[in-house]
Formats: structure tokens, C-alpha cells, sequence
């Protein structure tokens, strides 16, 4: 061994040195015995001249004999019982975090919580779909979810949470992975770091039923129950109590899923804005006029395009997707003859992922 014998002189010549100086010409210092009790437990020992007997310990005896196996176990349980190393695993990660969080998120998912009486929405970015199918990213999304839907202060039509004060409550997180007490900016960042990419609460809503009515929901790209990609609310009205409520839950649901496959702007036409309106027709009569036609014929073709577009951006007056025989009028009309009470529809949202973010 090369470390060995190049210690091995020197400590052997120490020796001498000390020894020579402490026994001032007794032939046996108390050195000369420490050095011979080890030799006699193994140590080793070398002559120098003819002067008193003098040795170099082997290193090997002053290093700890424990096996590799023996090391890791150790560490491992100087790990566990420290923390430290995840400890710092989980600050360069948060670190990391930050860093990306000034990246385009317009991937991700609608997360929605529901109870009788309540719906909740909310939307939770990332950068790739491959995070969006995360079952952590999903469980964080429903977890926000459900945190939502426990605020006060929504009211019959939809309501816009403010982000900012969802950031700071509190979530109880009970995954393998991401659990206990936290903020919902301090757990949405945890996922971030563990991720790799920027992952953001973009928004949130709220709807409450009316108090004589229901509540419907509807999830589109679903991977798993709770969460999609387009997300459609709707609230159903009526005035006699002792309709029945799985009549109207049935064509809530359907009206739902209605909205998000239909798109609709406008729950009537005398919600559509005057200047969506006047822009429309501005453009319609810009087409009529380019086929040359009397002006008459022009403001005939204007009207029967301006039906068409309130078709298409008006709830009330598009055709019903489960049954275009009619639009979702007569679909009302006929429910208020079935159940016996006039119903209608209180509000509705459409949501949907990254719209607006892109292009």
C-alpha cells in the first residue's frame, strides 16, 4: 500500500525523536510501552538503528472497520432522521420553480367540486398535457376544487373568485406525495418544483342554485371523474317547489352539455350588446351590398342573416343539440308543460382551457 509506507517512516522517525527526548537516558520510556501494547495487539513495528525499539502504527487500525453496507445503512438513517437532504432537494426545486414561472402555461385542466346546491370551477395550468395527466397535478387541481367550492359570497349567477385571496388559504393535503397544511401558493409551487415546469392558478367560478331549482354540470375530456378540459355550468329555474327535481337535473345536465359543444355568448337576444350588434350588422350589410342587389333586397338579406347569427351566439334561440328539431325554447317550453311550472334558465358558464392564452 503506497499511502501506508509513505506514512509509515514518518511516524516511526516522530517517535524516535519523542522518545530519545523523553526518557533523557532511561533505557524504557513510557512511549517505548504504549508503542510495544500495541505491537502486541497487532500493530506493526520497525527498528531503527541501534537505539530503543521504535514503531509506526499501521493507519489501518486507526480507521473505522465497518462495511460499505454498513456506511449506506448509516447515511440513510442520518437522512431520515435529518431531513436535510430533502430539505434541500425541495429549496433548489422551489428555487427552480420561480424561475419558470415567467413561461407560457396554457396547457392543463378544469377542476369542479358540486354539491346540491353549489358548483365550483377552476382552472390550473402547466406548459405540456403530459403534466396536465399527472395524477399529482390532478389532485392538486381537485383539491383546489374542493376549496372553492367552500367560499362564501356566490350568488345565483356566476362569480369570479379572486386569485389572489384563494392563494392564501389553506389547503389539508392528504397524497403520498404532497401532503399536510399548506397554502394553496406554497403547494402549487411544490408541484411546480416536482414537475419542471410553471404551473399556475389561472381562475375560478362559482354558481349557486336558485332557490326554487337546480344546478348542472358538465366535464368535457375527462380523464377521470372531476376533471376536463371544457367545463359547461347551468342553473335551471322554476316556481312551484314540488317539481320534480330529477325532471329537471336530467335536462340541466343535457342543457350543459349543450353549452359547452354550442358555444353560446348570450343567454337571449336582449343580452346581446349594441355593439356586438351594430358590428354584426355593420358586417353583414358590408357582404349584401357586394352582390349588387336593390337596397330592399339588401336589408331582407341583412335581417335573415342577423337570425342566423343570433342562432349561433344566442342560447335561447340555438338549436338544441340532443334534439335539433327544436331550439332550446321549445325545449323549455315543453319541460314547463311536463313538470306543471314554468322553468327557465338562470344563468349559465362555459370554460375552457387556455382560451385567450394562445394566439
Amino acid at each position: 500500500m503506497v499511502f501506508y509506507r509513505g506514512v509509515k517512516r514518518p511516524i516511526a522517525i516522530i517517535y524516535k525523536s519523542l522518545n530519545s527526548s523523553i526518557c533523557c537516558g532511561h533505557g524504557y520510556s513510557t512511549l517505548t510501552r504504549f508503542g510495544n501494547s500495541i505491537a502486541e495487539s497487532g500493530g506493526y513495528f520497525h527498528k531503527y538503528g541501534n537505539g530503543p525499539r521504535t514503531f509506526a502504527v499501521s493507519i489501518r487500525r486507526y480507521s473505522a472497520e465497518i462495511s460499505s453496507s454498513e456506511q449506506m445503512n448509516l447515511i440513510k438513517l442520518l437522512r431520515e432522521r435529518t431531513k436535510a437532504a430533502q430539505k434541500d432537494l425541495r429549496k433548489r426545486g422551489i428555487v427552480l420553480a420561480s424561475k419558470k414561472s415567467s413561461r407560457t402555461a396554457a396547457e392543463g385542466l378544469l377542476a369542479l367540486a358540486q354539491n346540491e346546491r353549489k358548483a365550483a370551477v377552476i382552472e390550473l395550468n402547466c406548459e405540456t398535457d403530459f403534466v396536465a395527466r399527472n395524477e399529482i397535478f390532478q389532485y392538486l387541481a381537485l383539491s383546489l376544487a374542493k376549496l372553492a367550492l367552500l367560499l362564501e359570497g356566490s350568488q345565483q349567477s356566476f362569480t369570479a373568485f379572486p386569485i389572489g385571496h384563494l392563494e392564501e388559504l389553506k389547503l389539508n393535503l392528504d397524497h403520498p406525495k404532497l401532503s399536510g397544511v399548506k397554502s394553496v401558493q406554497n403547494a402549487i409551487t411544490e408541484v411546480a418544483a416536482m414537475m419542471g415546469e410553471n404551473v399556475k392558478l389561472r381562475r375560478g367560478f362559482a354558481m349557486s342554485a336558485p332557490s326554487l331549482g337546480v344546478i348542472s354540470t358538465y366535464l368535457h375530456t375527462s380523464p377521470q371523474p372531476g376533471v376536463g378540459r371544457i367545463a359547461g355550468i347551468l342553473s335551471l329555474e322554476v316556481e312551484d317547489k314540488n317539481v320534480s327535481q330529477d325532471a329537471l337535473q336530467r335536462v340541466g345536465s343535457e342543457l350543459a352539455m349543450h353549452v359547452v359543444a354550442a358555444k353560446p355568448l348570450f343567454l337571449t337576444k336582449e343580452d346581446v350588446s349594441s355593439d356586438a350588434l351594430s358590428n354584426e350588422r355593420e358586417i353583414l350589410k358590408s357582404q349584401a351590398e357586394s352582390s349588387g342587389k336593390p337596397q330592399i333586397a339588401i336589408e331582407k338579406m341583412v335581417e335573415g342573416r342577423l337570425r342566423k347569427y343570433f342562432e349561433e351566439v344566442v342560447l335561447m334561440e340555438q338549436k338544441f343539440i340532443v334534439n335539433d328539431t327544436m331550439n332550446v325554447k321549445t325545449l323549455l317550453s315543453n319541460l314547463s308543460k311536463d313538470v306543471g311550472s314554468p322553468v327557465k334558465i338562470g344563468s349559465f358558464l362555459r370554460v375552457e382551457v387556455g382560451e385567450g392564452l394562445q394566439g
